[in-house]
């Protein structure tokens, strides 16, 4: 005889001794693999590689424009020594550019001599074009600068690493507080810092990199037993990225030793940083 599971219409005819087909084990999505953590990693050996170089201090800071991909290692303030003259051009150019005047041409030549050559005569001239500490603070409130305190001695202006980033940004930005001239002008100028001076940043370039800027400042501090401070800012163009970069540091014994920590930071730290892969736009 037949047994029939259920009633009614539509039951089952079943034999004896049967049972149940199993019940079909339910479809289980994969676990997605989790997304490395590639800043994460390369901040983990960028730190320990600054920890690893020696006598001196090193902080810095690196943003790519491109991808918006941004590292900083320390928040020491250091003294800007002649990397503020950067600063100070760009406060002389948003002057001149909130009268709606042109730069003269004794302006021309000192923002010239200050950069390319680090001129510091041409660059107390500009710093009171200004308006001294109180100009160059002015500014700064413009350029987004949160950690910078101007100093009536121009060099012992205080900064950090991500502080200089902010304020390469804001002069690199097409939407940024200069306008187009003045960030053609600026730059112009940090490509042509004399080669004696072309340390720092440069030595971070890589073969396929098409526009590299620099400015670099350094200074013996008698107050820190005549070590030396050594510090780099500037900016890397290359395919697919757009490099700012800020290196600070003292406590060198000599100014070489100071250029050969800051230039092996920055390209340890470039090194680590074009390995992480570049997101789809």
């Amino acid at each position: 005889m037949l047994t029939l599971v259920g009633g009614g219409a539509g039951c089952v005819p079943r034999q004896p001794g049967t049972t149940e087909p199993p019940a079909a084990a339910p479809t289980l999505s994969p676990t997605p693999s989790p997304t490395p953590d590639y800043l994460g990693m390369a901040r983990a050996k960028v730190s320990a590689y600054l920890a690893e170089l020696g006598n001196g201090q090193v902080t810095l800071a690196v943003r790519d424009r491109r991808s918006d991909l941004a590292l900083t290692v320390g928040g020491t303030r250091f003294p800007t020594a002649s990397i503020v003259k950067v600063d100070i051009l760009a406060a002389l150019l948003l002057r001149a550019q909130g009268r709606h005047e042109e730069l003269t041409d004794s302006d021309r030549r000192n923002a010239k001599r200050m950069i390319t050559l680090s001129d510091n005569d041409a660059a107390t001239t500009l710093f009171h074009r200004i308006g001294g500490k109180s100009g160059l603070a002015t500014a700064n409130r413009t350029f987004g600068l949160k950690q910078t305190t101007p100093n009536s001695s121009w060099g012992r202006t205080t900064t950090t690493a991500a502080d200089q980033i902010r304020l390469l940004a804001a002069i690199a930005d097409e939407d940024g507080p200069l306008d187009e001239d003045g960030r053609s002008y600026l730059f112009d100028l940090m490509s042509q810092v004399d080669a004696g001076q072309d340390w720092g940043v440069p030595a971070a370039a890589g073969p396929r990199a098409t526009a590299v800027y620099v400015k670099n400042g350094w200074d013996n501090i008698s107050a820190d037993g005549g070590r030396w401070q050594v510090n780099t800012i500037g900016r890397i163009v290359e395919p697919g990225r757009d490099w700012l970069v800020a290196v600070l540091s003292h406590g060198h014994q000599t100014q070489s030793a100071g250029i050969r920590m800051i230039e092996a930071a920055a390209r340890f730290t470039l090194g680590e940083l074009r390995k992480i892969p570049l997101q789809p736009t």
